[in-house]
């Protein structure tokens, strides 16, 4: 890439100096096939950001980017939104590995996320879920792979920590029980209360998408089913993100 212009579909465009941290680290531990090509920086922000470009100027050494002052239009024209603080990275696209049973520790706790539409929300449950200690995610396809710097900076960064495999739903949970693992579904009907379960690990949970949740051929295929007790006649759900978090705190 010799210039600014560049096809979208090639490279992924981190925004601000968690995401671009995050990435960093990922590539130092060899837990990224991404490449970082580029970082572009405000001119305009070389004295408020001068820690930061100090270190980023350090680590363009070490991995081979180029760090480039570039204005303010020119930042504000690739990013998508406002909250990047004047500094991007280009990076190349990360290889996402198919799931195995070398992938699994024989007592962890894994979350197969199946279904979720919105990247916000996909985002949300990768933060809430590294947070917790969760050892992996597992989706039937990479379905944001265009908006892998979008997702970055809404989870804070962990997309690029947190370790992501892509599985069939029903393969997923043939190697997981190869090893032991209890399958869990969230869910409505037929199901338990998430505070009678039993969700000591090994752990497969399974948590549906927004609109069509967990197929009947994976629901058949798990152990139980729980669910999270509302309160005050609540009727609604809640968002995917936090339906992962809740049933881990259970753990």
């Amino acid at each position: 890439m010799n210039n600014l212009d560049f096809n979208a579909s090639e490279y992924d465009v981190f925004e601000g100096m968690t995401s671009i941290s995050s990435l960093i680290d990922s590539i130092e531990k060899q837990e990224s096939s991404r490449k970082i090509i580029k970082v572009l920086y405000n001119t305009d922000k070389k004295k408020s950001k001068y820690n930061e470009l100090k270190f980023l100027e350090h680590k363009s050494s070490e991995l081979g980017f180029e760090l480039l002052g570039v204005s303010h239009s020119t930042i504000d024209s690739l990013a998508s939104g406002k909250t990047h603080g004047g500094i991007l990275a280009i990076s190349t696209k990360k290889n996402i590995p198919a799931l195995t049973e070398k992938n699994i520790v024989s007592d962890g706790f894994y979350v197969f996320v199946d279904g979720i539409e919105d990247p916000y929300n996909y985002a949300h449950a990768i933060r809430s879920l590294y947070a917790s200690g969760a050892n992996g995610i597992i989706v039937p396809f990479d379905r944001f792979e265009t908006l892998s710097g979008l997702i970055c900076k809404a989870s804070a960064g962990t997309s690029e920590l947190m370790n992501i495999y892509v599985s069939d739903p029903l393969d997923a949970i043939d190697a997981f029980k190869s090893k032991s693992y209890k399958i869990i579904s969230a869910g409505i009907r037929n199901s338990e209360s998430l505070y009678e379960a039993d969700l000591k690990k090994p752990l497969l949970l399974i948590i549906g998408g927004e609109k069509r949740g967990i197929s009947n051929a994976v629901l058949e295929r798990s152990d139980s089913i729980v669910r999270i007790e509302y309160q005050s006649g609540f009727k609604g759900s809640l968002p995917a993100f936090l339906a992962a978090f809740g049933t881990r705190k259970k753990l």
